[in-house]
């Protein structure tokens, strides 16, 4: 059980969190929500202890191991399988003990607690979860050091999952990750035998993740009994309630205001009135429901054109100097499109969207568009192209200015005003925003001219769950054509109609839904494992080099095979023996020399094994 008793925190004169207290039972499952800047991520550094209280405190139980996503892994030249395995420090510790113990009783207790802790499985375990997290097999034995940022932010949660804490903390774990990660890891989390708290902007790994939800809000905790969407409803409901109460009190109040302003002043009426004004002075006030600045966006809608507006004929698509990333592509965009680009990081969706808008050509074949064609396009990337110094106000005049050069102020600040920004923040440098408010800025310079097509890639980054409802609402209420690549399940299945698969150099039309595409991702990924270790299998095959082509090869010898066969069918039962009595309870304390008798028969017998598996694969290559 994990307690949080009056737990109040402060930075400065500003109170972060004020006297909170929940208690979060054991394998409760648990998503921490809030507007960003109410106290989510602080609330975690208390209770993992990266933060102190100013007061109150947190307990749990002194046995239960607590565990978060590292953010400083070194940049080390470890294997991504070999750094996982080395975040269980008991079972790396263990390990190192058995290359340097000489005490024969103690190597059996150490080799006991290996198995007790199922260390002999450790590598598959984490072998599954780094392809889970979209690392190929191949990729498990390359050097930490060689992936960039985001693929090092997958080993670090992979090595957070791997240690399997009773109580884990996760901050925003999908931010790093592709759909087809996103859906491996809600099915995981969903199955945690521990404890978990999340914080996550994504509905829908809330919804298939957690059983409760604790809400951040007015430097508060609240704890809800069911998922995100029971949450929602229940504070809906609890808000119009307290909204109903407040009305009624205010009217209340008048009627006993008007009592007491009209008879004050006459005697007969004076003690009624004075009782009055003490029960208005005692009044248990409720307040008012202050409604959050929801942030509303607004797409201009444009006027409609001929399809299609795009066509791409078998197109070739890549960069100038390489091999095409993506292969014959042969598709057309209509005007009514609404199109969700699917595929693990990678693949050539960005780079498809690229062509789309003409920001990068093809290698070969055509791409049409219709000469009244306007696209916006929205990338992160974005964000470093503007200029910080300028305020939202300055660059949407500059822009708007460029097809008309007399544009007023107040039409600019309509634009803005679109999507959410008011004159004192439209009037901010833009270096002061937040990562959601540049995010919004970019959605209404992209827009400004009532394009045809938007671009979306990856649009939801910086974006908190009633931002991403905001932009869901404003693409569904859109008139124009949509392609967009979104990691978020969410709004692909709210916003897309046409699902394109962009896998092994193709891009493919998906006849299905989301929950078909998860299955087939699944399965995907199952047969993409068993390649993988049917190729290591081969790698470390020990077969004999290929005969010269100049040499004839000998004829292969029936008898010669069936006899060394039947020798490893007796070395692997001797083998088998053998290891059978070096697992048996007390063989590490018996004398040292009838110890070591029993393991270089052992170590003979691999031998002989090993060797004779190499005739009969000679043997066999004939």
């Amino acid at each position: 059980m994990l307690s949080v008793t009056d737990l109040t925190y402060k930075i400065g004169a500003r109170t972060i969190l004020d006297e909170c207290s929940v208690t979060i039972m054991d394998n409760w499952k648990v998503g921490v929500v809030g507007l960003n800047g109410a106290g989510k991520s602080t609330l975690f550094k208390l209770i993992s202890g990266d933060l102190m209280p100013d007061g109150g405190i947190v307990e749990k139980n002194a046995k239960q191991r607590m565990g978060m996503v590292r953010q400083d892994i070194p940049e080390v030249e470890t294997s991504l399988l070999d750094l996982v395995l080395e975040a269980d420090e008991e079972m790396a510790a263990l390990w190192k003990a058995t290359e340097t113990e000489e005490d024969p009783n103690k190597i059996a207790e150490i080799y006991e607690k290996l198995a007790d802790i199922d260390a002999y499985s450790a590598p598959a375990k984490a072998s599954r979860l780094l392809t889970g997290l979209g690392f190929s097999e191949d990729q498990l034995s390359e050097p930490f050091s060689s992936f960039s940022g985001g693929w090092r932010m997958r080993v670090a949660l992979a090595a957070a999952l791997f240690v399997e804490p009773e109580i884990l903390l996760l901050d925003e774990p999908t931010n790093h990750l592709d759909l087809e990660a996103i859906m491996w890891l809600e099915a995981y989390l969903a199955s945690y035998p521990h404890t978990l708290l999340i914080i996550s902007h994504d509905r829908e790994v809330l919804n298939k993740c957690i059983d409760h939800v604790i809400h951040v809000d007015a430097q508060k905790l609240k704890m809800y009994t069911g998922n995100y969407d029971t949450f929602e409803r229940e504070r809906a409901e609890a808000l119009g309630l307290q909204q109903k109460m407040h009305e009624k009190q205010q009217a209340e109040r008048a009627h006993m205001q008007k009592f007491v302003d009209r008879f004050k002043a006459q005697a007969s009426k004076a003690s009624q009135a004075q009782s009055r004004m003490k029960a208005l002075e005692k009044m248990d006030i409720v307040d008012a429901v202050i409604s959050s600045r929801a942030v509303h966006f607004t797409f201009p809608n444009p006027k409609e054109i001929a399809s299609p507006m795009i066509s791409i004929d078998k197109a070739d698509i890549g960069y100038t100097a390489g091999q095409p990333i993506l292969r014959r592509v042969h598709e057309n965009i209509d005007n009514d499109d609404r199109i969700a680009l699917l595929g693990a990081n990678g693949n050539g969706k960005s780079t498809l969207i690229k062509l789309i808008a003409d920001k990068l050509a093809p290698m070969s074949g055509e791409v049409r568009r219709s000469t009244k064609l306007r696209i916006g396009y929205f990338s992160q990337h974005q964000t470093e192209e503007l200029d910080v110094e300028s305020t939202p106000y300055q660059e949407m005049m500059t822009l708007m200015r460029v097809s008309n050069p007399n544009v007023t102020e107040p039409k600019v600040r309509a634009k803005l005003g679109a999507f959410g920004f008011s004159k004192e923040l439209a009037d901010n440098a833009i270096k002061s925003l937040s990562g959601g408010e540049k995010a919004r800025l970019l959605f209404a310079i992209m827009s400004f001219d009532a394009p045809h097509l938007l671009l979306l890639d990856e649009p939801t980054n910086h974006l908190d769950i009633d931002a991403r409802e905001a932009l869901v609402q404003a693409l569904n209420n859109y008139e124009g054509a949509i392609v967009i690549v979104s990691h978020d399940p969410n709004m692909v299945e709210r916003v897309a109609d046409r699902l394109w698969v962009v896998r092994d150099g193709e891009c493919q039309h998906f006849d299905g839904d989301l929950e078909d595409y998860r299955n087939f991702t699944m399965q995907a990924r199952r047969e993409d494992r068993k390649k993988d270790k049917k190729k290591k299998e081969a790698k470390n095959d020990n077969a004999v080099a290929e005969t010269p082509k100049d040499e004839p090869k000998p004829a292969v010898n029936p008898q010669a095979i069936a006899k060394l066969e039947k020798k490893i069918v007796s070395l692997e039962g001797k083998k088998s023996e053998l290891e059978t009595l070096m697992a048996a309870e007390g063989f590490y304390t018996k004398p040292h020399d009838e110890m070591a008798k029993v393991q270089d028969k052992h170590a003979k017998v691999v031998s002989d094994l090993e060797d004779v598996e190499a005739q009969w694969l000679e043997l066999q290559a004939g």
